[in-house]
């Protein structure tokens, strides 16, 4: 009795592993930005300060067809807000292309170039960085007005020079300085302009310049 018992529960063991076949590996297609937040649809909104209202009236088309059209973001003025408002669809190729987007309205916003400012989109290791001059040397009245025609230069020659030598754009508006590039760039950009604000002669600083970038020039080469 016990021998036959044996045998059936042998048989029961060997007899599942021929039959049964593994089950196929599953196949789970890649998930669409707008399902990786439970199919929620994610904004952004950028304010727009009075003095680039009319700016962006007239750059509007150049704003709306690269971030509709290529990034796949839907894109409103607000009016009554006074703000640009974002939000993804369900054709965005990517969830990243919506930050991407809000961080070139809000360059634009800053008083940078559309053209410089859609950089942006094009490309992943730009940044905008932003300080103000108190923030590297308490100034008033003249010594301020004096340390910001130092950082813009006759006609701009000082900061047209600061931007091509260390690949940057550069915007001064009052007493904030924003700079558009690439992180070892703007750290350039930012050391010349401080330089200037400290007092150091135009000269001085476009020596010292020239040396960093041709370091720079030497070692990527």
């Amino acid at each position: 009795m016990v021998s036959n018992q044996t045998a059936s529960t042998m048989e029961i063991e060997t007899v599942p592993s021929e039959a049964k076949l593994l089950p196929q590996k599953p196949k789970f297609e890649p998930l669409k930005p707008h399902e990786m937040s439970d199919g929620e649809i994610q904004f952004r909104k950028v304010n727009v300060p009075p003095h680039r209202y009319t700016p962006l009236k007239k750059a509007w088309m150049d704003i709306y067809t690269p971030i509709f059209e290529q990034m796949k973001i839907d894109v409103r003025m607000n009016l009554k807000a006074r703000r640009v408002e974002l939000k993804t669809r369900t054709d965005t190729p990517d969830i990243s292309n919506l930050q991407k987007c809000a961080d070139f309205v809000h360059a634009f916003m800053l008083g940078f170039d559309v053209i410089d400012a859609i950089a942006l989109l094009r490309l992943d290791e730009l940044y905008v960085e932003s300080f103000e001059i108190k923030d590297v040397k308490t100034l008033r009245g003249d010594h301020l007005s004096r340390a910001i025609g130092r950082l813009s230069g006759k006609g701009g020659k000082t900061k047209f020079a600061i931007e091509n030598a260390s690949k940057t754009r550069i915007v001064i508006a009052d007493t904030k300085i924003h700079i558009l590039g690439s992180f070892a760039n703007i750290k350039i950009a930012r050391d010349s302009l401080c330089s200037l604000i400290l007092g150091s002669p135009a000269g001085k600083v476009y020596s010292k310049l020239r040396a960093v970038t041709a370091r720079l020039a030497e070692r990527h080469g």
